[in-house]
């Protein structure tokens, strides 16, 4: 077996998602698995350093993923020509310094959503990509989670019929810190930075979106801060600056309707921390992160409007769960392992700069829809190849 042993620059990767996600489920676990199969003969090995501000921390990591590189200093590892992809997992407001940086040293570049702090610079990095011929890949964690797959397969079976609507409900009780600790990073609740949760989830819904069912054409948006007070990781009182709740109405192509309930303050009586309800002339589905439910038009009770009597129907016994099939991996790993592929032979990879640009531009219009209180367009971004 011929071994490919590629360097890759994780920078930030001692924040939860860096850690938990991109560095032990990810790389590490392609690693203890022998890397990653282009043929029979060959194979890629990530090689990578860890980068980021705390050496305590980059050490503490070092020995709990196996991997002995680490440093502080970001502009060493690009000097190393062994080091050929670079990684930013910082939060958002460092990353176009940095990734601009990698670029310019002929890195070939990966990071998190959203892959700037506007839907501009991202598009400047892209292009940037381009002029260098440089690859590109921007984290969509959410189109390889196994409820997700079930469905897209459903609408590739034409299950739906006519897709009508889909109703998308995220989130679940983040605590203020007051009497619990919260279980989110601080800063997710000021603006100034880059806090939020239109920025981080539209640009989710966006890939979901045009991936599953349709471009998205136009949102309204609605934001709201509902919680006026957190404490920080230091037991500091601090006043929130940035919505934690986001209602959205999106118009994709074919005229389906998608309505959108983003929130940290809401406490969850559902399937799964994220479900998509979708409608169709000839069936529903309703799709969590693993599972998938659904109920054809030969199914579909006929109920009859009588709030004066216990209701007789139990809806849920009409709904019939998506065989599991195949196993499915973890979700940031299988797109980790098609960037590596996409890297080495040249495997399609469409997950690019330009498509983190379109997410970040969905949350931009979502801002302007709530300051402006009314239907946003989503134009095509345009750009030069």
């Amino acid at each position: 077996m011929k071994e490919y042993r590629i360097g890759i620059i994780m920078n930030g990767v001692t924040g939860r998602m860096g850690t938990n996600q991109h560095l032990m489920r990810s790389i590490v676990e392609i690693i203890r698995q022998g890397g990653v199969k282009l043929s029979e003969e060959e194979t890629i090995i990530p090689d990578p350093v860890l980068v980021g501000r705390n050496e305590a921390k980059l050490e503490k990591l070092a020995e709990m993923s196996g991997i002995s590189s680490y440093t502080t200093n970001l502009e060493d590892t690009f000097s190393d020509k062994h080091n050929k992809i670079y990684f930013d997992a910082q939060t958002t407001g460092r990353r176009y310094d940095a990734v601009k940086k990698a670029i310019t040293a002929g890195m070939h570049i990966y990071c998190e959503k959203p892959a700037a702090i506007s839907s501009g610079q991202a598009l400047e990095l892209y292009q940037l990509c381009l002029r260098h011929d440089i690859k590109s890949g921007v984290v969509q964690d959410k189109l390889w989670l196994p409820g997700i797959i079930k469905l897209k397969r459903l609408i590739e079976d034409h299950f739906f019929g006519r897709i009508l609507s889909v109703r998308g409900e995220f989130g679940y009780w983040v605590f203020e810190g007051h009497r619990i600790p919260s279980q989110r990073p601080s800063w997710n609740y000021r603006k100034e930075d880059d806090g939020g949760i239109i920025v981080d989830m539209l640009c989710h819904w966006r890939y979901l979106l045009d991936n599953l069912f349709g471009k998205v054409r136009s949102v309204s948006c609605l934001g709201a801060t509902h919680i006026k007070e957190r404490v920080d990781e230091h037991g500091q009182t601090y006043q929130c600056t940035a919505e934690d709740a986001a209602y959205s109405t999106f118009m994709l192509d074919g005229g389906i309707i998608v309505q959108f309930n983003s929130s940290w303050t809401t406490r969850v009586r559902r399937d799964d921390l994220l479900t998509l309800h979708v409608d169709g002339t000839e069936g529903s589905a309703v799709a969590g992160l693993r599972k998938c439910f659904v109920q054809s038009y030969d199914n579909t009770p006929r109920p009859v409007w009588n709030p004066d009597v216990e209701q007789p129907i139990r809806f849920l016994d009409n709904w019939t769960e998506v065989a599991a099939g195949e196993e499915h991996d973890n979700a940031f790993k299988i797109q980790w392992e098609l960037f590596l592929k996409h890297v080495m032979q040249d495997d399609p990879f469409p997950w690019n700069l330009m498509e983190g640009a379109k997410g970040i531009q969905l949350a931009e219009k979502g801002l302007e829809s709530w300051e402006k209180r009314r239907w946003i367009d989503i134009p095509d971004l345009d750009y030069i190849e």
